[in-house]
């Protein structure tokens, strides 16, 4: 019989983490855990208040259906998704941390780590990019110089925060990714994005609102830039949606509801003739563990959650000018402090 426990974190962010969306000085996160024997297995939920959920209502949920979890048989972390979707649905963000401690605590039965858990092997891994949140120029160019990495994601929300980009420019030759939160229209976007190229912007995720997907189409046939769906592409249903309209999806496991369907969306999206990258929910190494062993599988990556965090309630990744390196152990790899 499966033993399940949660716990929950409010980590601190060395610094205040600003988006189009607020700005916050903690993440609050639900860690969940099934054990079986001596084995544990452990998932991780970020609590995003744009999204209304909250660490409180996670926890309620899964109280109120212990019994059903707890006599689960896990035989399969696939089936185990599947329960979980029809035991608590619409519930992405608490479903991907109990696939995630599915997944764990399999692999671990399997006395395999995860990557190879899901037929991989580990080469060919795309590096990290390290987010600089909305701030002052100042400010901004400060935390580029306190953290040298060979790719930055900056985050914007206006046409006018190319400023922003110039200062950056000027202190550091590392491509930028910039995540525009659908903060553009059409139109400013076509007129930004030659500017964009010239400053040596690689990748430009959800620069127009979610739902624009036909005018979506027009920008992603003029721009040499790649595009990528963040709010466009949350989910399995989405992805098909996203097929011509960018040229790229980011994957959140938080929003897709765990490693199950992103693996689902991945081939989909390869069929589809897309390109993949998976994106932090600023997780801690716990959760960001789940992203790093599926590395083999992606174009590009933004696994750069505990980077950010003042501190970490695990162990177990390492990382070195962008390249992420796992620990060997069996399962994600980690082990809470």
């Amino acid at each position: 019989m499966l033993q399940l426990k949660h716990y929950s974190f409010e980590l601190p962010f060395e610094y205040p983490f600003v988006t189009s969306h607020g700005s916050k000085t903690h993440q609050p996160t639900l860690i969940t855990s099934l054990g079986l024997g001596n084995l544990t297995g452990y998932g991780e939920a970020p609590a995003i208040s744009y999204y209304n959920v909250s660490v409180e209502q996670m926890a309620a949920t899964l109280e109120s259906k212990r019994g059903m979890i707890e006599r689960y048989a896990l035989t399969d972390p696939g089936r185990f998704w599947h329960f979980l979707h029809h035991l608590i649905p619409g519930e992405h963000f608490l479903t991907a941390a109990m696939d995630i401690a599915g997944w764990d605590l399999f692999s671990k039965m399997s006395r395999k780590p995860l990557y190879q858990m899901l037929g991989l092997k580990w080469e060919s891994m795309p590096l990290t990019d390290y987010t600089i949140g909305l701030d002052t120029a100042e400010n901004m160019v400060a935390k580029l110089q306190a953290h040298p990495w060979p790719i930055y994601k900056i985050k914007i929300s206006t046409p006018d925060d190319i400023d922003l980009l110039r200062n950056l420019r000027a202190h550091t030759f590392a491509p930028f990714r910039i995540d525009v939160n659908e903060g553009w229209t059409l139109e400013q976007a076509r007129s930004i994005i030659p500017e964009l190229q010239q400053l040596n912007v690689t990748l430009i995720e959800q620069p127009l609102h979610r739902d624009e997907y036909e005018a979506m189409k027009e920008l992603t046939a003029y721009s040499p830039i790649p595009l990528y769906a963040d709010e466009s592409c949350r989910t399995e249903d989405d992805v098909k949606k996203c097929s011509g309209s960018f040229h790229g999806i980011n994957i959140k496991l938080t929003k897709c509801g765990g490693i199950t369907p992103a693996l689902r969306m991945i081939k989909e999206a390869r069929t589809l003739g897309m390109k993949v990258m998976m994106g932090s929910m600023n997780e801690s190494t716990l959760g960001s563990a789940a992203i790093a062993n599926m590395l083999p599988l992606l174009d590009e990556v933004d696994a750069d959650g505990p980077l950010l965090l003042k501190e970490d309630i695990a162990t177990g990744l390492s990382y070195d000018n962008g390249v992420i390196g796992l620990s060997g152990m069996h399962g994600l790899g980690v082990r809470m402090k």
